[in-house]
């Protein structure tokens, strides 16, 4: 497990610009689609992410024609990811959060698909400097691509901690390409806190077990905080809406010990849409643990942007050359208020 310690002097004058009260807390989760920078990130699969003026090399090519699924190996190949290109992209992310509480953007956001924080300092600082961001909070984890979990909030964050999945030994060789889950603790003005988990469930290829095993994780972090304090679980669950009618996954692993956000967004089909099946589904979630002076009351997708939707109102995935689109996935947000005592 690794542990993040914020300076207690830091977070004290990070609080001065916060709100006496808070009497409601808007939370987002947001997989924004492999937000990567433009630099070879050693030890990590991010060829794709990368220059044209990079990828001239045998050693690039060679590693791109190792990749078994053809439209993948044509990105590793030919994707000219540049400056422009990630400005771009940053853009259309900030224009998504935007979207929320009138332009200010929602108070704490769950990100998924970052491969630094170097690139997501970009878009607090570069981007939504006027938003009032904390910096980010994101702890290198072993995915094999390089993406991880992490949060931006307006509140100080406390302490951070990132921690592994407990996988059965049948699935150690597939853990190559999951992420650990990020445990934050926010401090809320009026001096309580909050708890957050970001997270980034294994991919629907990978076996149902290993997505049981990702809930059963959290759960068992869930029991260790203290049943009067509120907790929110946020990220890109990825469990489709095929694999909870047949496994029955969120009546089994999730409503037990959580209440779910999306169960109060009217009309809402899915945050994300898989056309071969015509399917939606709520792979993105944020999952909510109530107490006597906290209570969720509303929840809704922020996918109303220019480029977030398709001619046939799917999500519409960031795409090359173009570089147009957002991210195949759209952003849930949950608001949750103070309860009068």
């Amino acid at each position: 497990m690794k542990t993040i310690l914020l300076c207690p002097v830091l977070l004290l004058l990070l609080s001065v610009v916060l709100p006496a009260h808070a009497e409601s807390v808007s939370i987002m989760t947001f997989n924004v689609e492999n937000l990567f920078d433009t630099v070879d990130d050693e030890g990590k699969n991010d060829e794709t992410f990368l220059p044209l003026s990079a990828k001239s090399s045998k050693a690039h090519i060679e590693k791109c024609n190792k990749i078994a699924v053809e439209y993948w190996r044509e990105q590793c190949l030919y994707w000219d990811w540049n400056d422009n290109v990630v400005s771009k992209k940053l853009t259309v992310i900030s224009l998504a959060i935007k979207q929320v509480n009138n332009g200010l953007g929602p108070d704490i956001i769950a990100f998924q698909e970052v491969e630094n924080s170097e690139i997501l300092e970009r878009l607090r600082n570069e981007y939504l400097a006027e938003l009032n961001y904390l910096p980010t909070v994101l702890i290198e984890g072993n995915d094999s691509r390089g993406i991880d979990v992490a949060f931006l909030s307006r509140y100080p964050v406390i302490e951070a901690k990132l921690h592994d999945i407990q996988f059965p030994e049948s699935e150690q060789s597939r853990i190559g390409d999951t992420r650990s889950i990020l445990q934050a603790s926010f401090n809320l003005p009026d001096g309580s806190r909050l708890t957050g988990f970001a997270v980034h469930f294994p991919a629907p290829f990978h076996p149902t077990v290993m997505r049981e095993s990702a809930y059963a994780t959290l759960n068992d972090l869930l029991k260790e905080i203290p049943s009067d304090q509120p907790v929110f679980a946020a990220g890109d669950f990825n469990t489709t809406s095929q694999e909870n009618k047949q496994q029955d996954m969120l009546s089994k692993w999730v409503r037990p010990h959580w209440e779910i956000a999306h169960d109060l967004c009217i009309d809402c089909l899915g945050s994300s849409y898989y056309p071969p099946a015509d399917e939606w589904s709520f792979l993105d979630m944020i999952l909510w643990r109530a107490t006597d002076s906290w209570r969720m009351t509303s929840s809704h997708l922020a996918n109303n942007s220019d480029e977030q939707q398709t001619e046939h109102g799917t999500p519409k995935r960031f795409m090359l050359p173009e570089a147009s689109g957002v991210s195949d996935h759209w952003p849930t947000v949950m608001v949750i208020e103070r309860k009068e005592l």
